[in-house]
């Protein structure tokens, strides 16, 4: 293959531009891990505003990590994280698979009703009243349970289904296959991208679970790991001007950051190829 010298040029053009994109983009990061692992004096010293250390200090860690309630909190966020997502995915397939055929009675009016709740909603206070009427108050059922199904996931997993052949569904039911026997052994094999990358905006929701938390539970051993590390990072703010401050404020609220999310973001390097190939096809459905 030729190429000419306008060719070089944009080739050229395109990997500076790549390269102070990737350098924009790893700064924040870059910024982070150093503020964390800093000691008190060289914040000082440097004006509060460094990238590479010369000292090193693991204290901010040590401090967030030895909390007991960063393990609770930990634990509970896990299990959001994993039955939560679990109960989505199975609620939201359940609700797509019927929604995907057309010869579904009633089919428009069902869709109809659907997209009228992401436009609409019954406001915060009946929320609140029906999270409470239902006794799951206090409880990490109440983080789960009202969003358990996401209306616009439903209708991306709905959109996917439709794209798979009508002729396997035909094939299916002509063998003597029922609804479930198809979605189980049929639909649900040949639509692992796309559930994939519905899981995985389902389990980064559950993993940053927040206002949903405050909101329904004040029992503190039910508190996610959002809530907790607010509350660490509060009382490393309200004791910053003390004498005895080591550990600069800073520093904990990077640490922070990285404690929560590094555990999610080493869950995506497993599923990228799925997460990848679903959004691509979503982007050609569309």
């Amino acid at each position: 293959m030729v190429t000419g010298r306008s060719d070089k040029t944009f080739d050229g053009l395109n990997s500076v531009a790549l390269v102070m994109i990737g350098v924009v983009s790893l700064f924040p990061l870059l910024y982070v891990v150093s503020m964390s692992i800093t000691p008190y004096s060289e914040v000082i010293r440097n004006g509060g505003f460094l990238i590479i250390p010369r000292k090193l200090s693991f204290e901010a860690y040590h401090r967030i990590l030895q909390d007991a309630a960063l393990a609770r909190a930990m634990a509970v966020t896990v299990f959001l994280a994993v039955a939560g997502t679990l109960i989505n995915m199975a609620l939201t397939t359940i609700g797509a698979y019927p929604l995907s055929r057309k010869e579904l009675r009633g089919r428009s009016v069902f869709l109809l009703f659907i997209v009228v709740t992401m436009l609409f909603n019954g406001g915060l206070i009946p929320t609140y009243l029906v999270v409470k009427s239902f006794g799951l108050l206090n409880t990490v059922w109440a983080m789960i349970v009202p969003g358990a199904v996401a209306t616009f996931n439903m209708l991306l997993m709905k959109s996917f289904f439709e794209s798979l052949p009508e002729e396997l569904f035909e094939s299916a039911k002509i063998d003597g296959a029922g609804e479930f026997r198809i979605l189980g052994q049929i639909v649900v094999p040949l639509s692992v991208p796309s559930m994939m990358t519905v899981g995985l905006f389902y389990m980064v929701g559950h993993w940053n679970a927040f206002f949903s938390a405050i909101l329904y539970v004040t029992d503190r051993q039910w508190h996610p790991l959002q809530v907790v590390i607010r509350s660490m990072l509060l009382m490393s703010q309200s004791s910053e001007h003390q004498a005895e401050v080591t550990v600069p404020t800073a520093a904990m609220q990077m640490t922070a950051v990285i404690v929560a999310s590094v555990p999610i973001i080493a869950v995506y390097p497993f599923i990228q190829k799925h997460f990848t190939k679903g959004m691509l096809l979503g982007a050609i459905k569309g």
